[in-house]
């Protein structure tokens, strides 16, 4: 018998409130199936089973808030197991004679089958998908007194989100998870600035090649398939924390813990405000092409609200990019228990001298916060130059 805890969702989070489980008593599942949708203080997340089984009992009922390492449901044996207990085909038997033929009886009459009455007013059943009920049910939006306005009324996510909008109810939740998100935010990086000696490096970066590559990439693909700066940027971080490993992992237990995979967690902006930061695992095995698949994925599930616990919990390095709005240098501070944060500003047309020669480059600045009880200024100033390195030749990336 197993346990299925509420997992940790970042260093910030205490606590959780089941908001819906998707499971219930006898369901099979398998590691990775998502079980459950936990509200973190900055947002919905959905959470994923790490073990095989059954379930066997729900402990905590949605709309309860539980610390971190509670027990959520017990897990019956592994399917394995219970494959094993499974009893066996029974081999088969002597062939049995066909029986003899039934002579035909007389046809009797049935009565007509009854018909439905029909539905009153108001009493469709809406075309709504899963999701769509969800948000529905977390925002208090009672779905068949809404009006759709998609094909053929039906309802939209604008709709739900509108029709919160205009409510007291929805206005009060948005506000208290804007103050819950802000509280969030304020420990974590009380905590990261108190217990994390900073030291920041900076550096400016010759995006002209970069630039010329991408424009070449791009140049054949339809708009939905472009790569942007942003996917070279993190791939190069991705490679470089892979060479140089002082920089990738977690401060724990009064020392540095190297991690084994490389897993970028990328800043990501919220509609309602507040910053999440989750992270794309194997960053540095995954192509260009890969990665802004994925990078697209979870921006677009990330302000859904449509996030995975294994996103919440595992970046090992974050790259936090402020250059679309304008912001020319990013000073950053850690996310414990990662050590290193890399910022990236604007790209922006400078004067950029070179071989005794002075052109218009595109240039973007650079910027690292670590942590100095894991590395120094010397490991991190290779770091930077490595990234810079690594943007001179993108096709390698």
């Amino acid at each position: 018998m197993g346990e299925f805890l509420m997992p940790s969702l970042g260093a910030d989070m205490d606590a959780g409130t089941i908001v819906e489980w998707l499971v219930k008593p006898g369901d099979r599942v398998r590691r990775g199936d998502i079980v459950a949708v936990v509200d973190t203080d900055k947002a919905d997340v959905d959470v994923e089973i790490f073990e095989d089984g059954v379930i066997d009992r729900i402990l905590v009922p949605e709309g309860e808030k539980v610390p971190v390492g509670t027990p959520l449901a017990t897990l019956d044996e592994a399917l394995d197991a219970l494959a094993a207990r499974a009893p066996r085909p029974v081999p088969p038997s002597e062939p049995v004679p066909p029986p003899e033929p039934v002579p035909p009886t007389e046809p009797v009459l049935l009565p007509p089958p009854i018909a439905e009455p029909p539905r009153a007013a108001g009493e469709t059943e809406r075309d709504v998908s899963p999701i769509l009920r969800r948000l529905a049910r977390h925002l208090s939006v009672d779905l068949e007194a809404l009006h759709g306005s998609g094909p053929d009324g039906a309802v939209t996510r604008a709709d739900i989100e509108a029709a919160a909008a205009t409510s007291s109810g929805g206005e009060k939740d948005e506000r208290d998870r804007g103050l819950a998100m802000r509280d969030a935010i304020a420990r974590l990086m009380a905590r990261s600035k108190r217990e994390i000696p900073h030291y920041y490096l900076g550096s400016e970066v010759d995006f002209s090649r970069a630039r010329a590559w991408l424009d070449h990439a791009n140049a054949e693909r339809p708009v939905t398939e472009r790569l942007l700066p942003a996917v070279l940027l993190v791939k190069a971080v991705a490679l470089a924390t892979r060479e140089l490993p002082e920089m990738n992992g977690f401060f724990l237990d009064d020392r540095y813990q190297a991690s084994d995979t490389v897993n970028v967690g990328v800043a990501i902006s919220l509609r309602g405000g507040g910053l999440i930061a989750p992270a794309i695992h194997d960053t540095d095995r995954l192509s260009c092409d890969e990665l802004m698949r994925n990078l697209r994925d979870l921006v677009t599930r990330t302000r859904a609200g449509r996030l995975r616990s294994s996103e919440m919990s595992g970046p090992t390095i974050t790259v936090t990019n402020l250059g679309e709005q304008g912001v020319q240098t990013v000073y950053g501070v850690i996310y414990p228990p990662q050590v290193a944060l890399v910022g990236f500003g604007k790209i922006t047309d400078r004067p950029w001298a070179e071989n005794g020669m002075i052109g218009i480059r595109p240039v973007i600045a650079m910027t690292l916060a670590a942590d100095h009880r894991a590395s120094d200024g010397h490991t991190g100033a290779r770091f930077l130059a490595l990234i810079d390195r690594l943007l001179q030749d993108p096709e390698t990336l």
